[in-house]
C-alpha cells in the first residue's frame, strides 16, 4: 500500500513538472506575438524593442506569414534610428530577395531616401563650404535610385516625394559643377572650368545654375582667346539672362575669379624670388 502511494505521488510530481515545462514564461513567442509586440513598440516609438522583436521573428520564422513584412518593418525601424547604412543594406536585400513583392516599391524608395540622407549628411555636416572637395556620387546615386523607382513603379504612392527630391538633387548637382568650375577659374584652368559648365548645359538644363555656367564659359573662353565659343556663350547669356550680374549696360564684365594669384609658376615656387 505504501509503495502504491509513493508511485502515485511520483506520478503527480512528474505530471506537475511536465505541465510547468509545457507552459513556461517562454523566451520564444509565436510569430503573431512577435509581430504584435513589434508593432506596439513602433507605435510607442520604442525602436530598440521593435528591432529586437522583428529580428527574432525573422530568425525564428524565416518562412512564416509575417517574415517578409518584418523585413519591410526593419527598414523603417532602421530609418527611425538614423541608421542609414542599415536602411540601404536592408532595402537592397529586400529588393534582391523579393523583386515581385507587392510592396517592393517601398524598398526602392527607402534605398533612394537613405542614400539621399547619407549624401547630405556627409556634404553638409562634415565638409561645410569646401565645395571643391565635395563628393557628388551619393547624390547622383540617390537621383538614380529615385529615377528607377518612378520608372519601375509609375503608380507608386512614393513617386511624388521622389520627384520633389530629384528636382532638389538636380539643383544641388548643378551647383556642385558650378563651384568646381569656379575653383578651376581661380587656378587658371580655364578649359577645365568651361568643360564643367558644358556639363551643366548638357545634363542640368532648366536649373538655376545655367546662367552662371554661361557666364563662366564666356569668361573662360575669352581668357583662352577662343573668340567664337566666347561669343556663342555670351549670346546665350544675353538672350536668356539679361539681368545677370556680369552683364552691365549690355556689356560683359569679368567676375574677378581669375584675378586670384596671377603670378607665374616660378614666382610661386620660389616664394617671389624669381618671375
Amino acid at each position: 500500500m505504501h509503495s502504491i502511494k509513493s508511485l502515485a505521488l511520483l506520478f503527480c510530481v512528474t505530471a506537475l513538472i511536465s505541465a510547468c515545462s509545457s507552459n513556461p514564461n517562454r523566451d520564444v513567442l509565436t510569430e503573431q506575438e512577435y509581430y504584435k509586440e513589434a508593432r506596439e513598440a513602433i507605435d510607442k516609438d520604442n525602436m530598440l524593442i521593435a528591432e529586437d522583436r522583428l529580428k527574432r521573428l525573422e530568425s525564428q520564422y524565416p518562412f512564416g506569414e509575417y517574415a517578409e513584412q518584418a523585413q519591410l518593418e526593419l527598414i523603417y525601424v532602421s530609418f527611425k534610428m538614423s541608421d542609414m547604412e542599415g536602411v540601404l543594406a536592408k532595402s537592397e536585400r529586400f529588393i534582391r530577395l523579393h523583386p515581385q513583392h507587392p510592396k517592393v516599391d517601398y524598398a526602392y524608395y527607402m534605398r533612394g531616401l537613405a542614400t539621399y540622407e547619407l549624401g547630405f549628411a556627409f556634404v553638409e555636416r562634415y565638409l561645410s563650404d569646401d565645395t571643391e572637395y565635395r563628393n557628388p556620387i551619393p547624390l547622383q546615386d540617390s537621383f538614380a535610385y529615385f529615377s528607377e523607382l518612378i520608372r519601375r513603379f509609375p503608380g507608386s504612392e512614393y513617386n511624388a516625394d521622389a520627384r520633389a527630391r530629384m528636382i532638389f538633387l538636380r539643383e544641388r548637382l548643378a551647383s556642385y559643377q558650378i563651384n568646381v568650375a569656379k575653383y578651376y577659374m581661380k587656378r587658371h584652368a580655364y578649359l577645365a572650368a568651361a568643360n564643367r559648365c558644358e556639363e551643366v548645359l548638357m545634363h542640368y538644363q532648366k536649373t538655376n545654375a545655367v546662367e552662371d555656367a554661361l557666364a563662366i564659359m564666356t569668361e573662360a573662353y575669352q581668357l583662352l582667346e577662343m573668340d567664337k565659343q566666347a561669343e556663342q556663350a555670351l549670346a546665350l547669356l544675353t538672350l536668356n539672362y539679361p539681368d545677370h550680374p556680369q552683364l552691365v549696360d549690355g556689356e560683359f564684365v569679368e567676375s574677378g575669379l581669375a584675378d586670384v594669384d596671377r603670378r607665374s609658376f616660378w614666382n610661386i615656387v620660389s616664394f617671389g624670388i624669381f618671375d
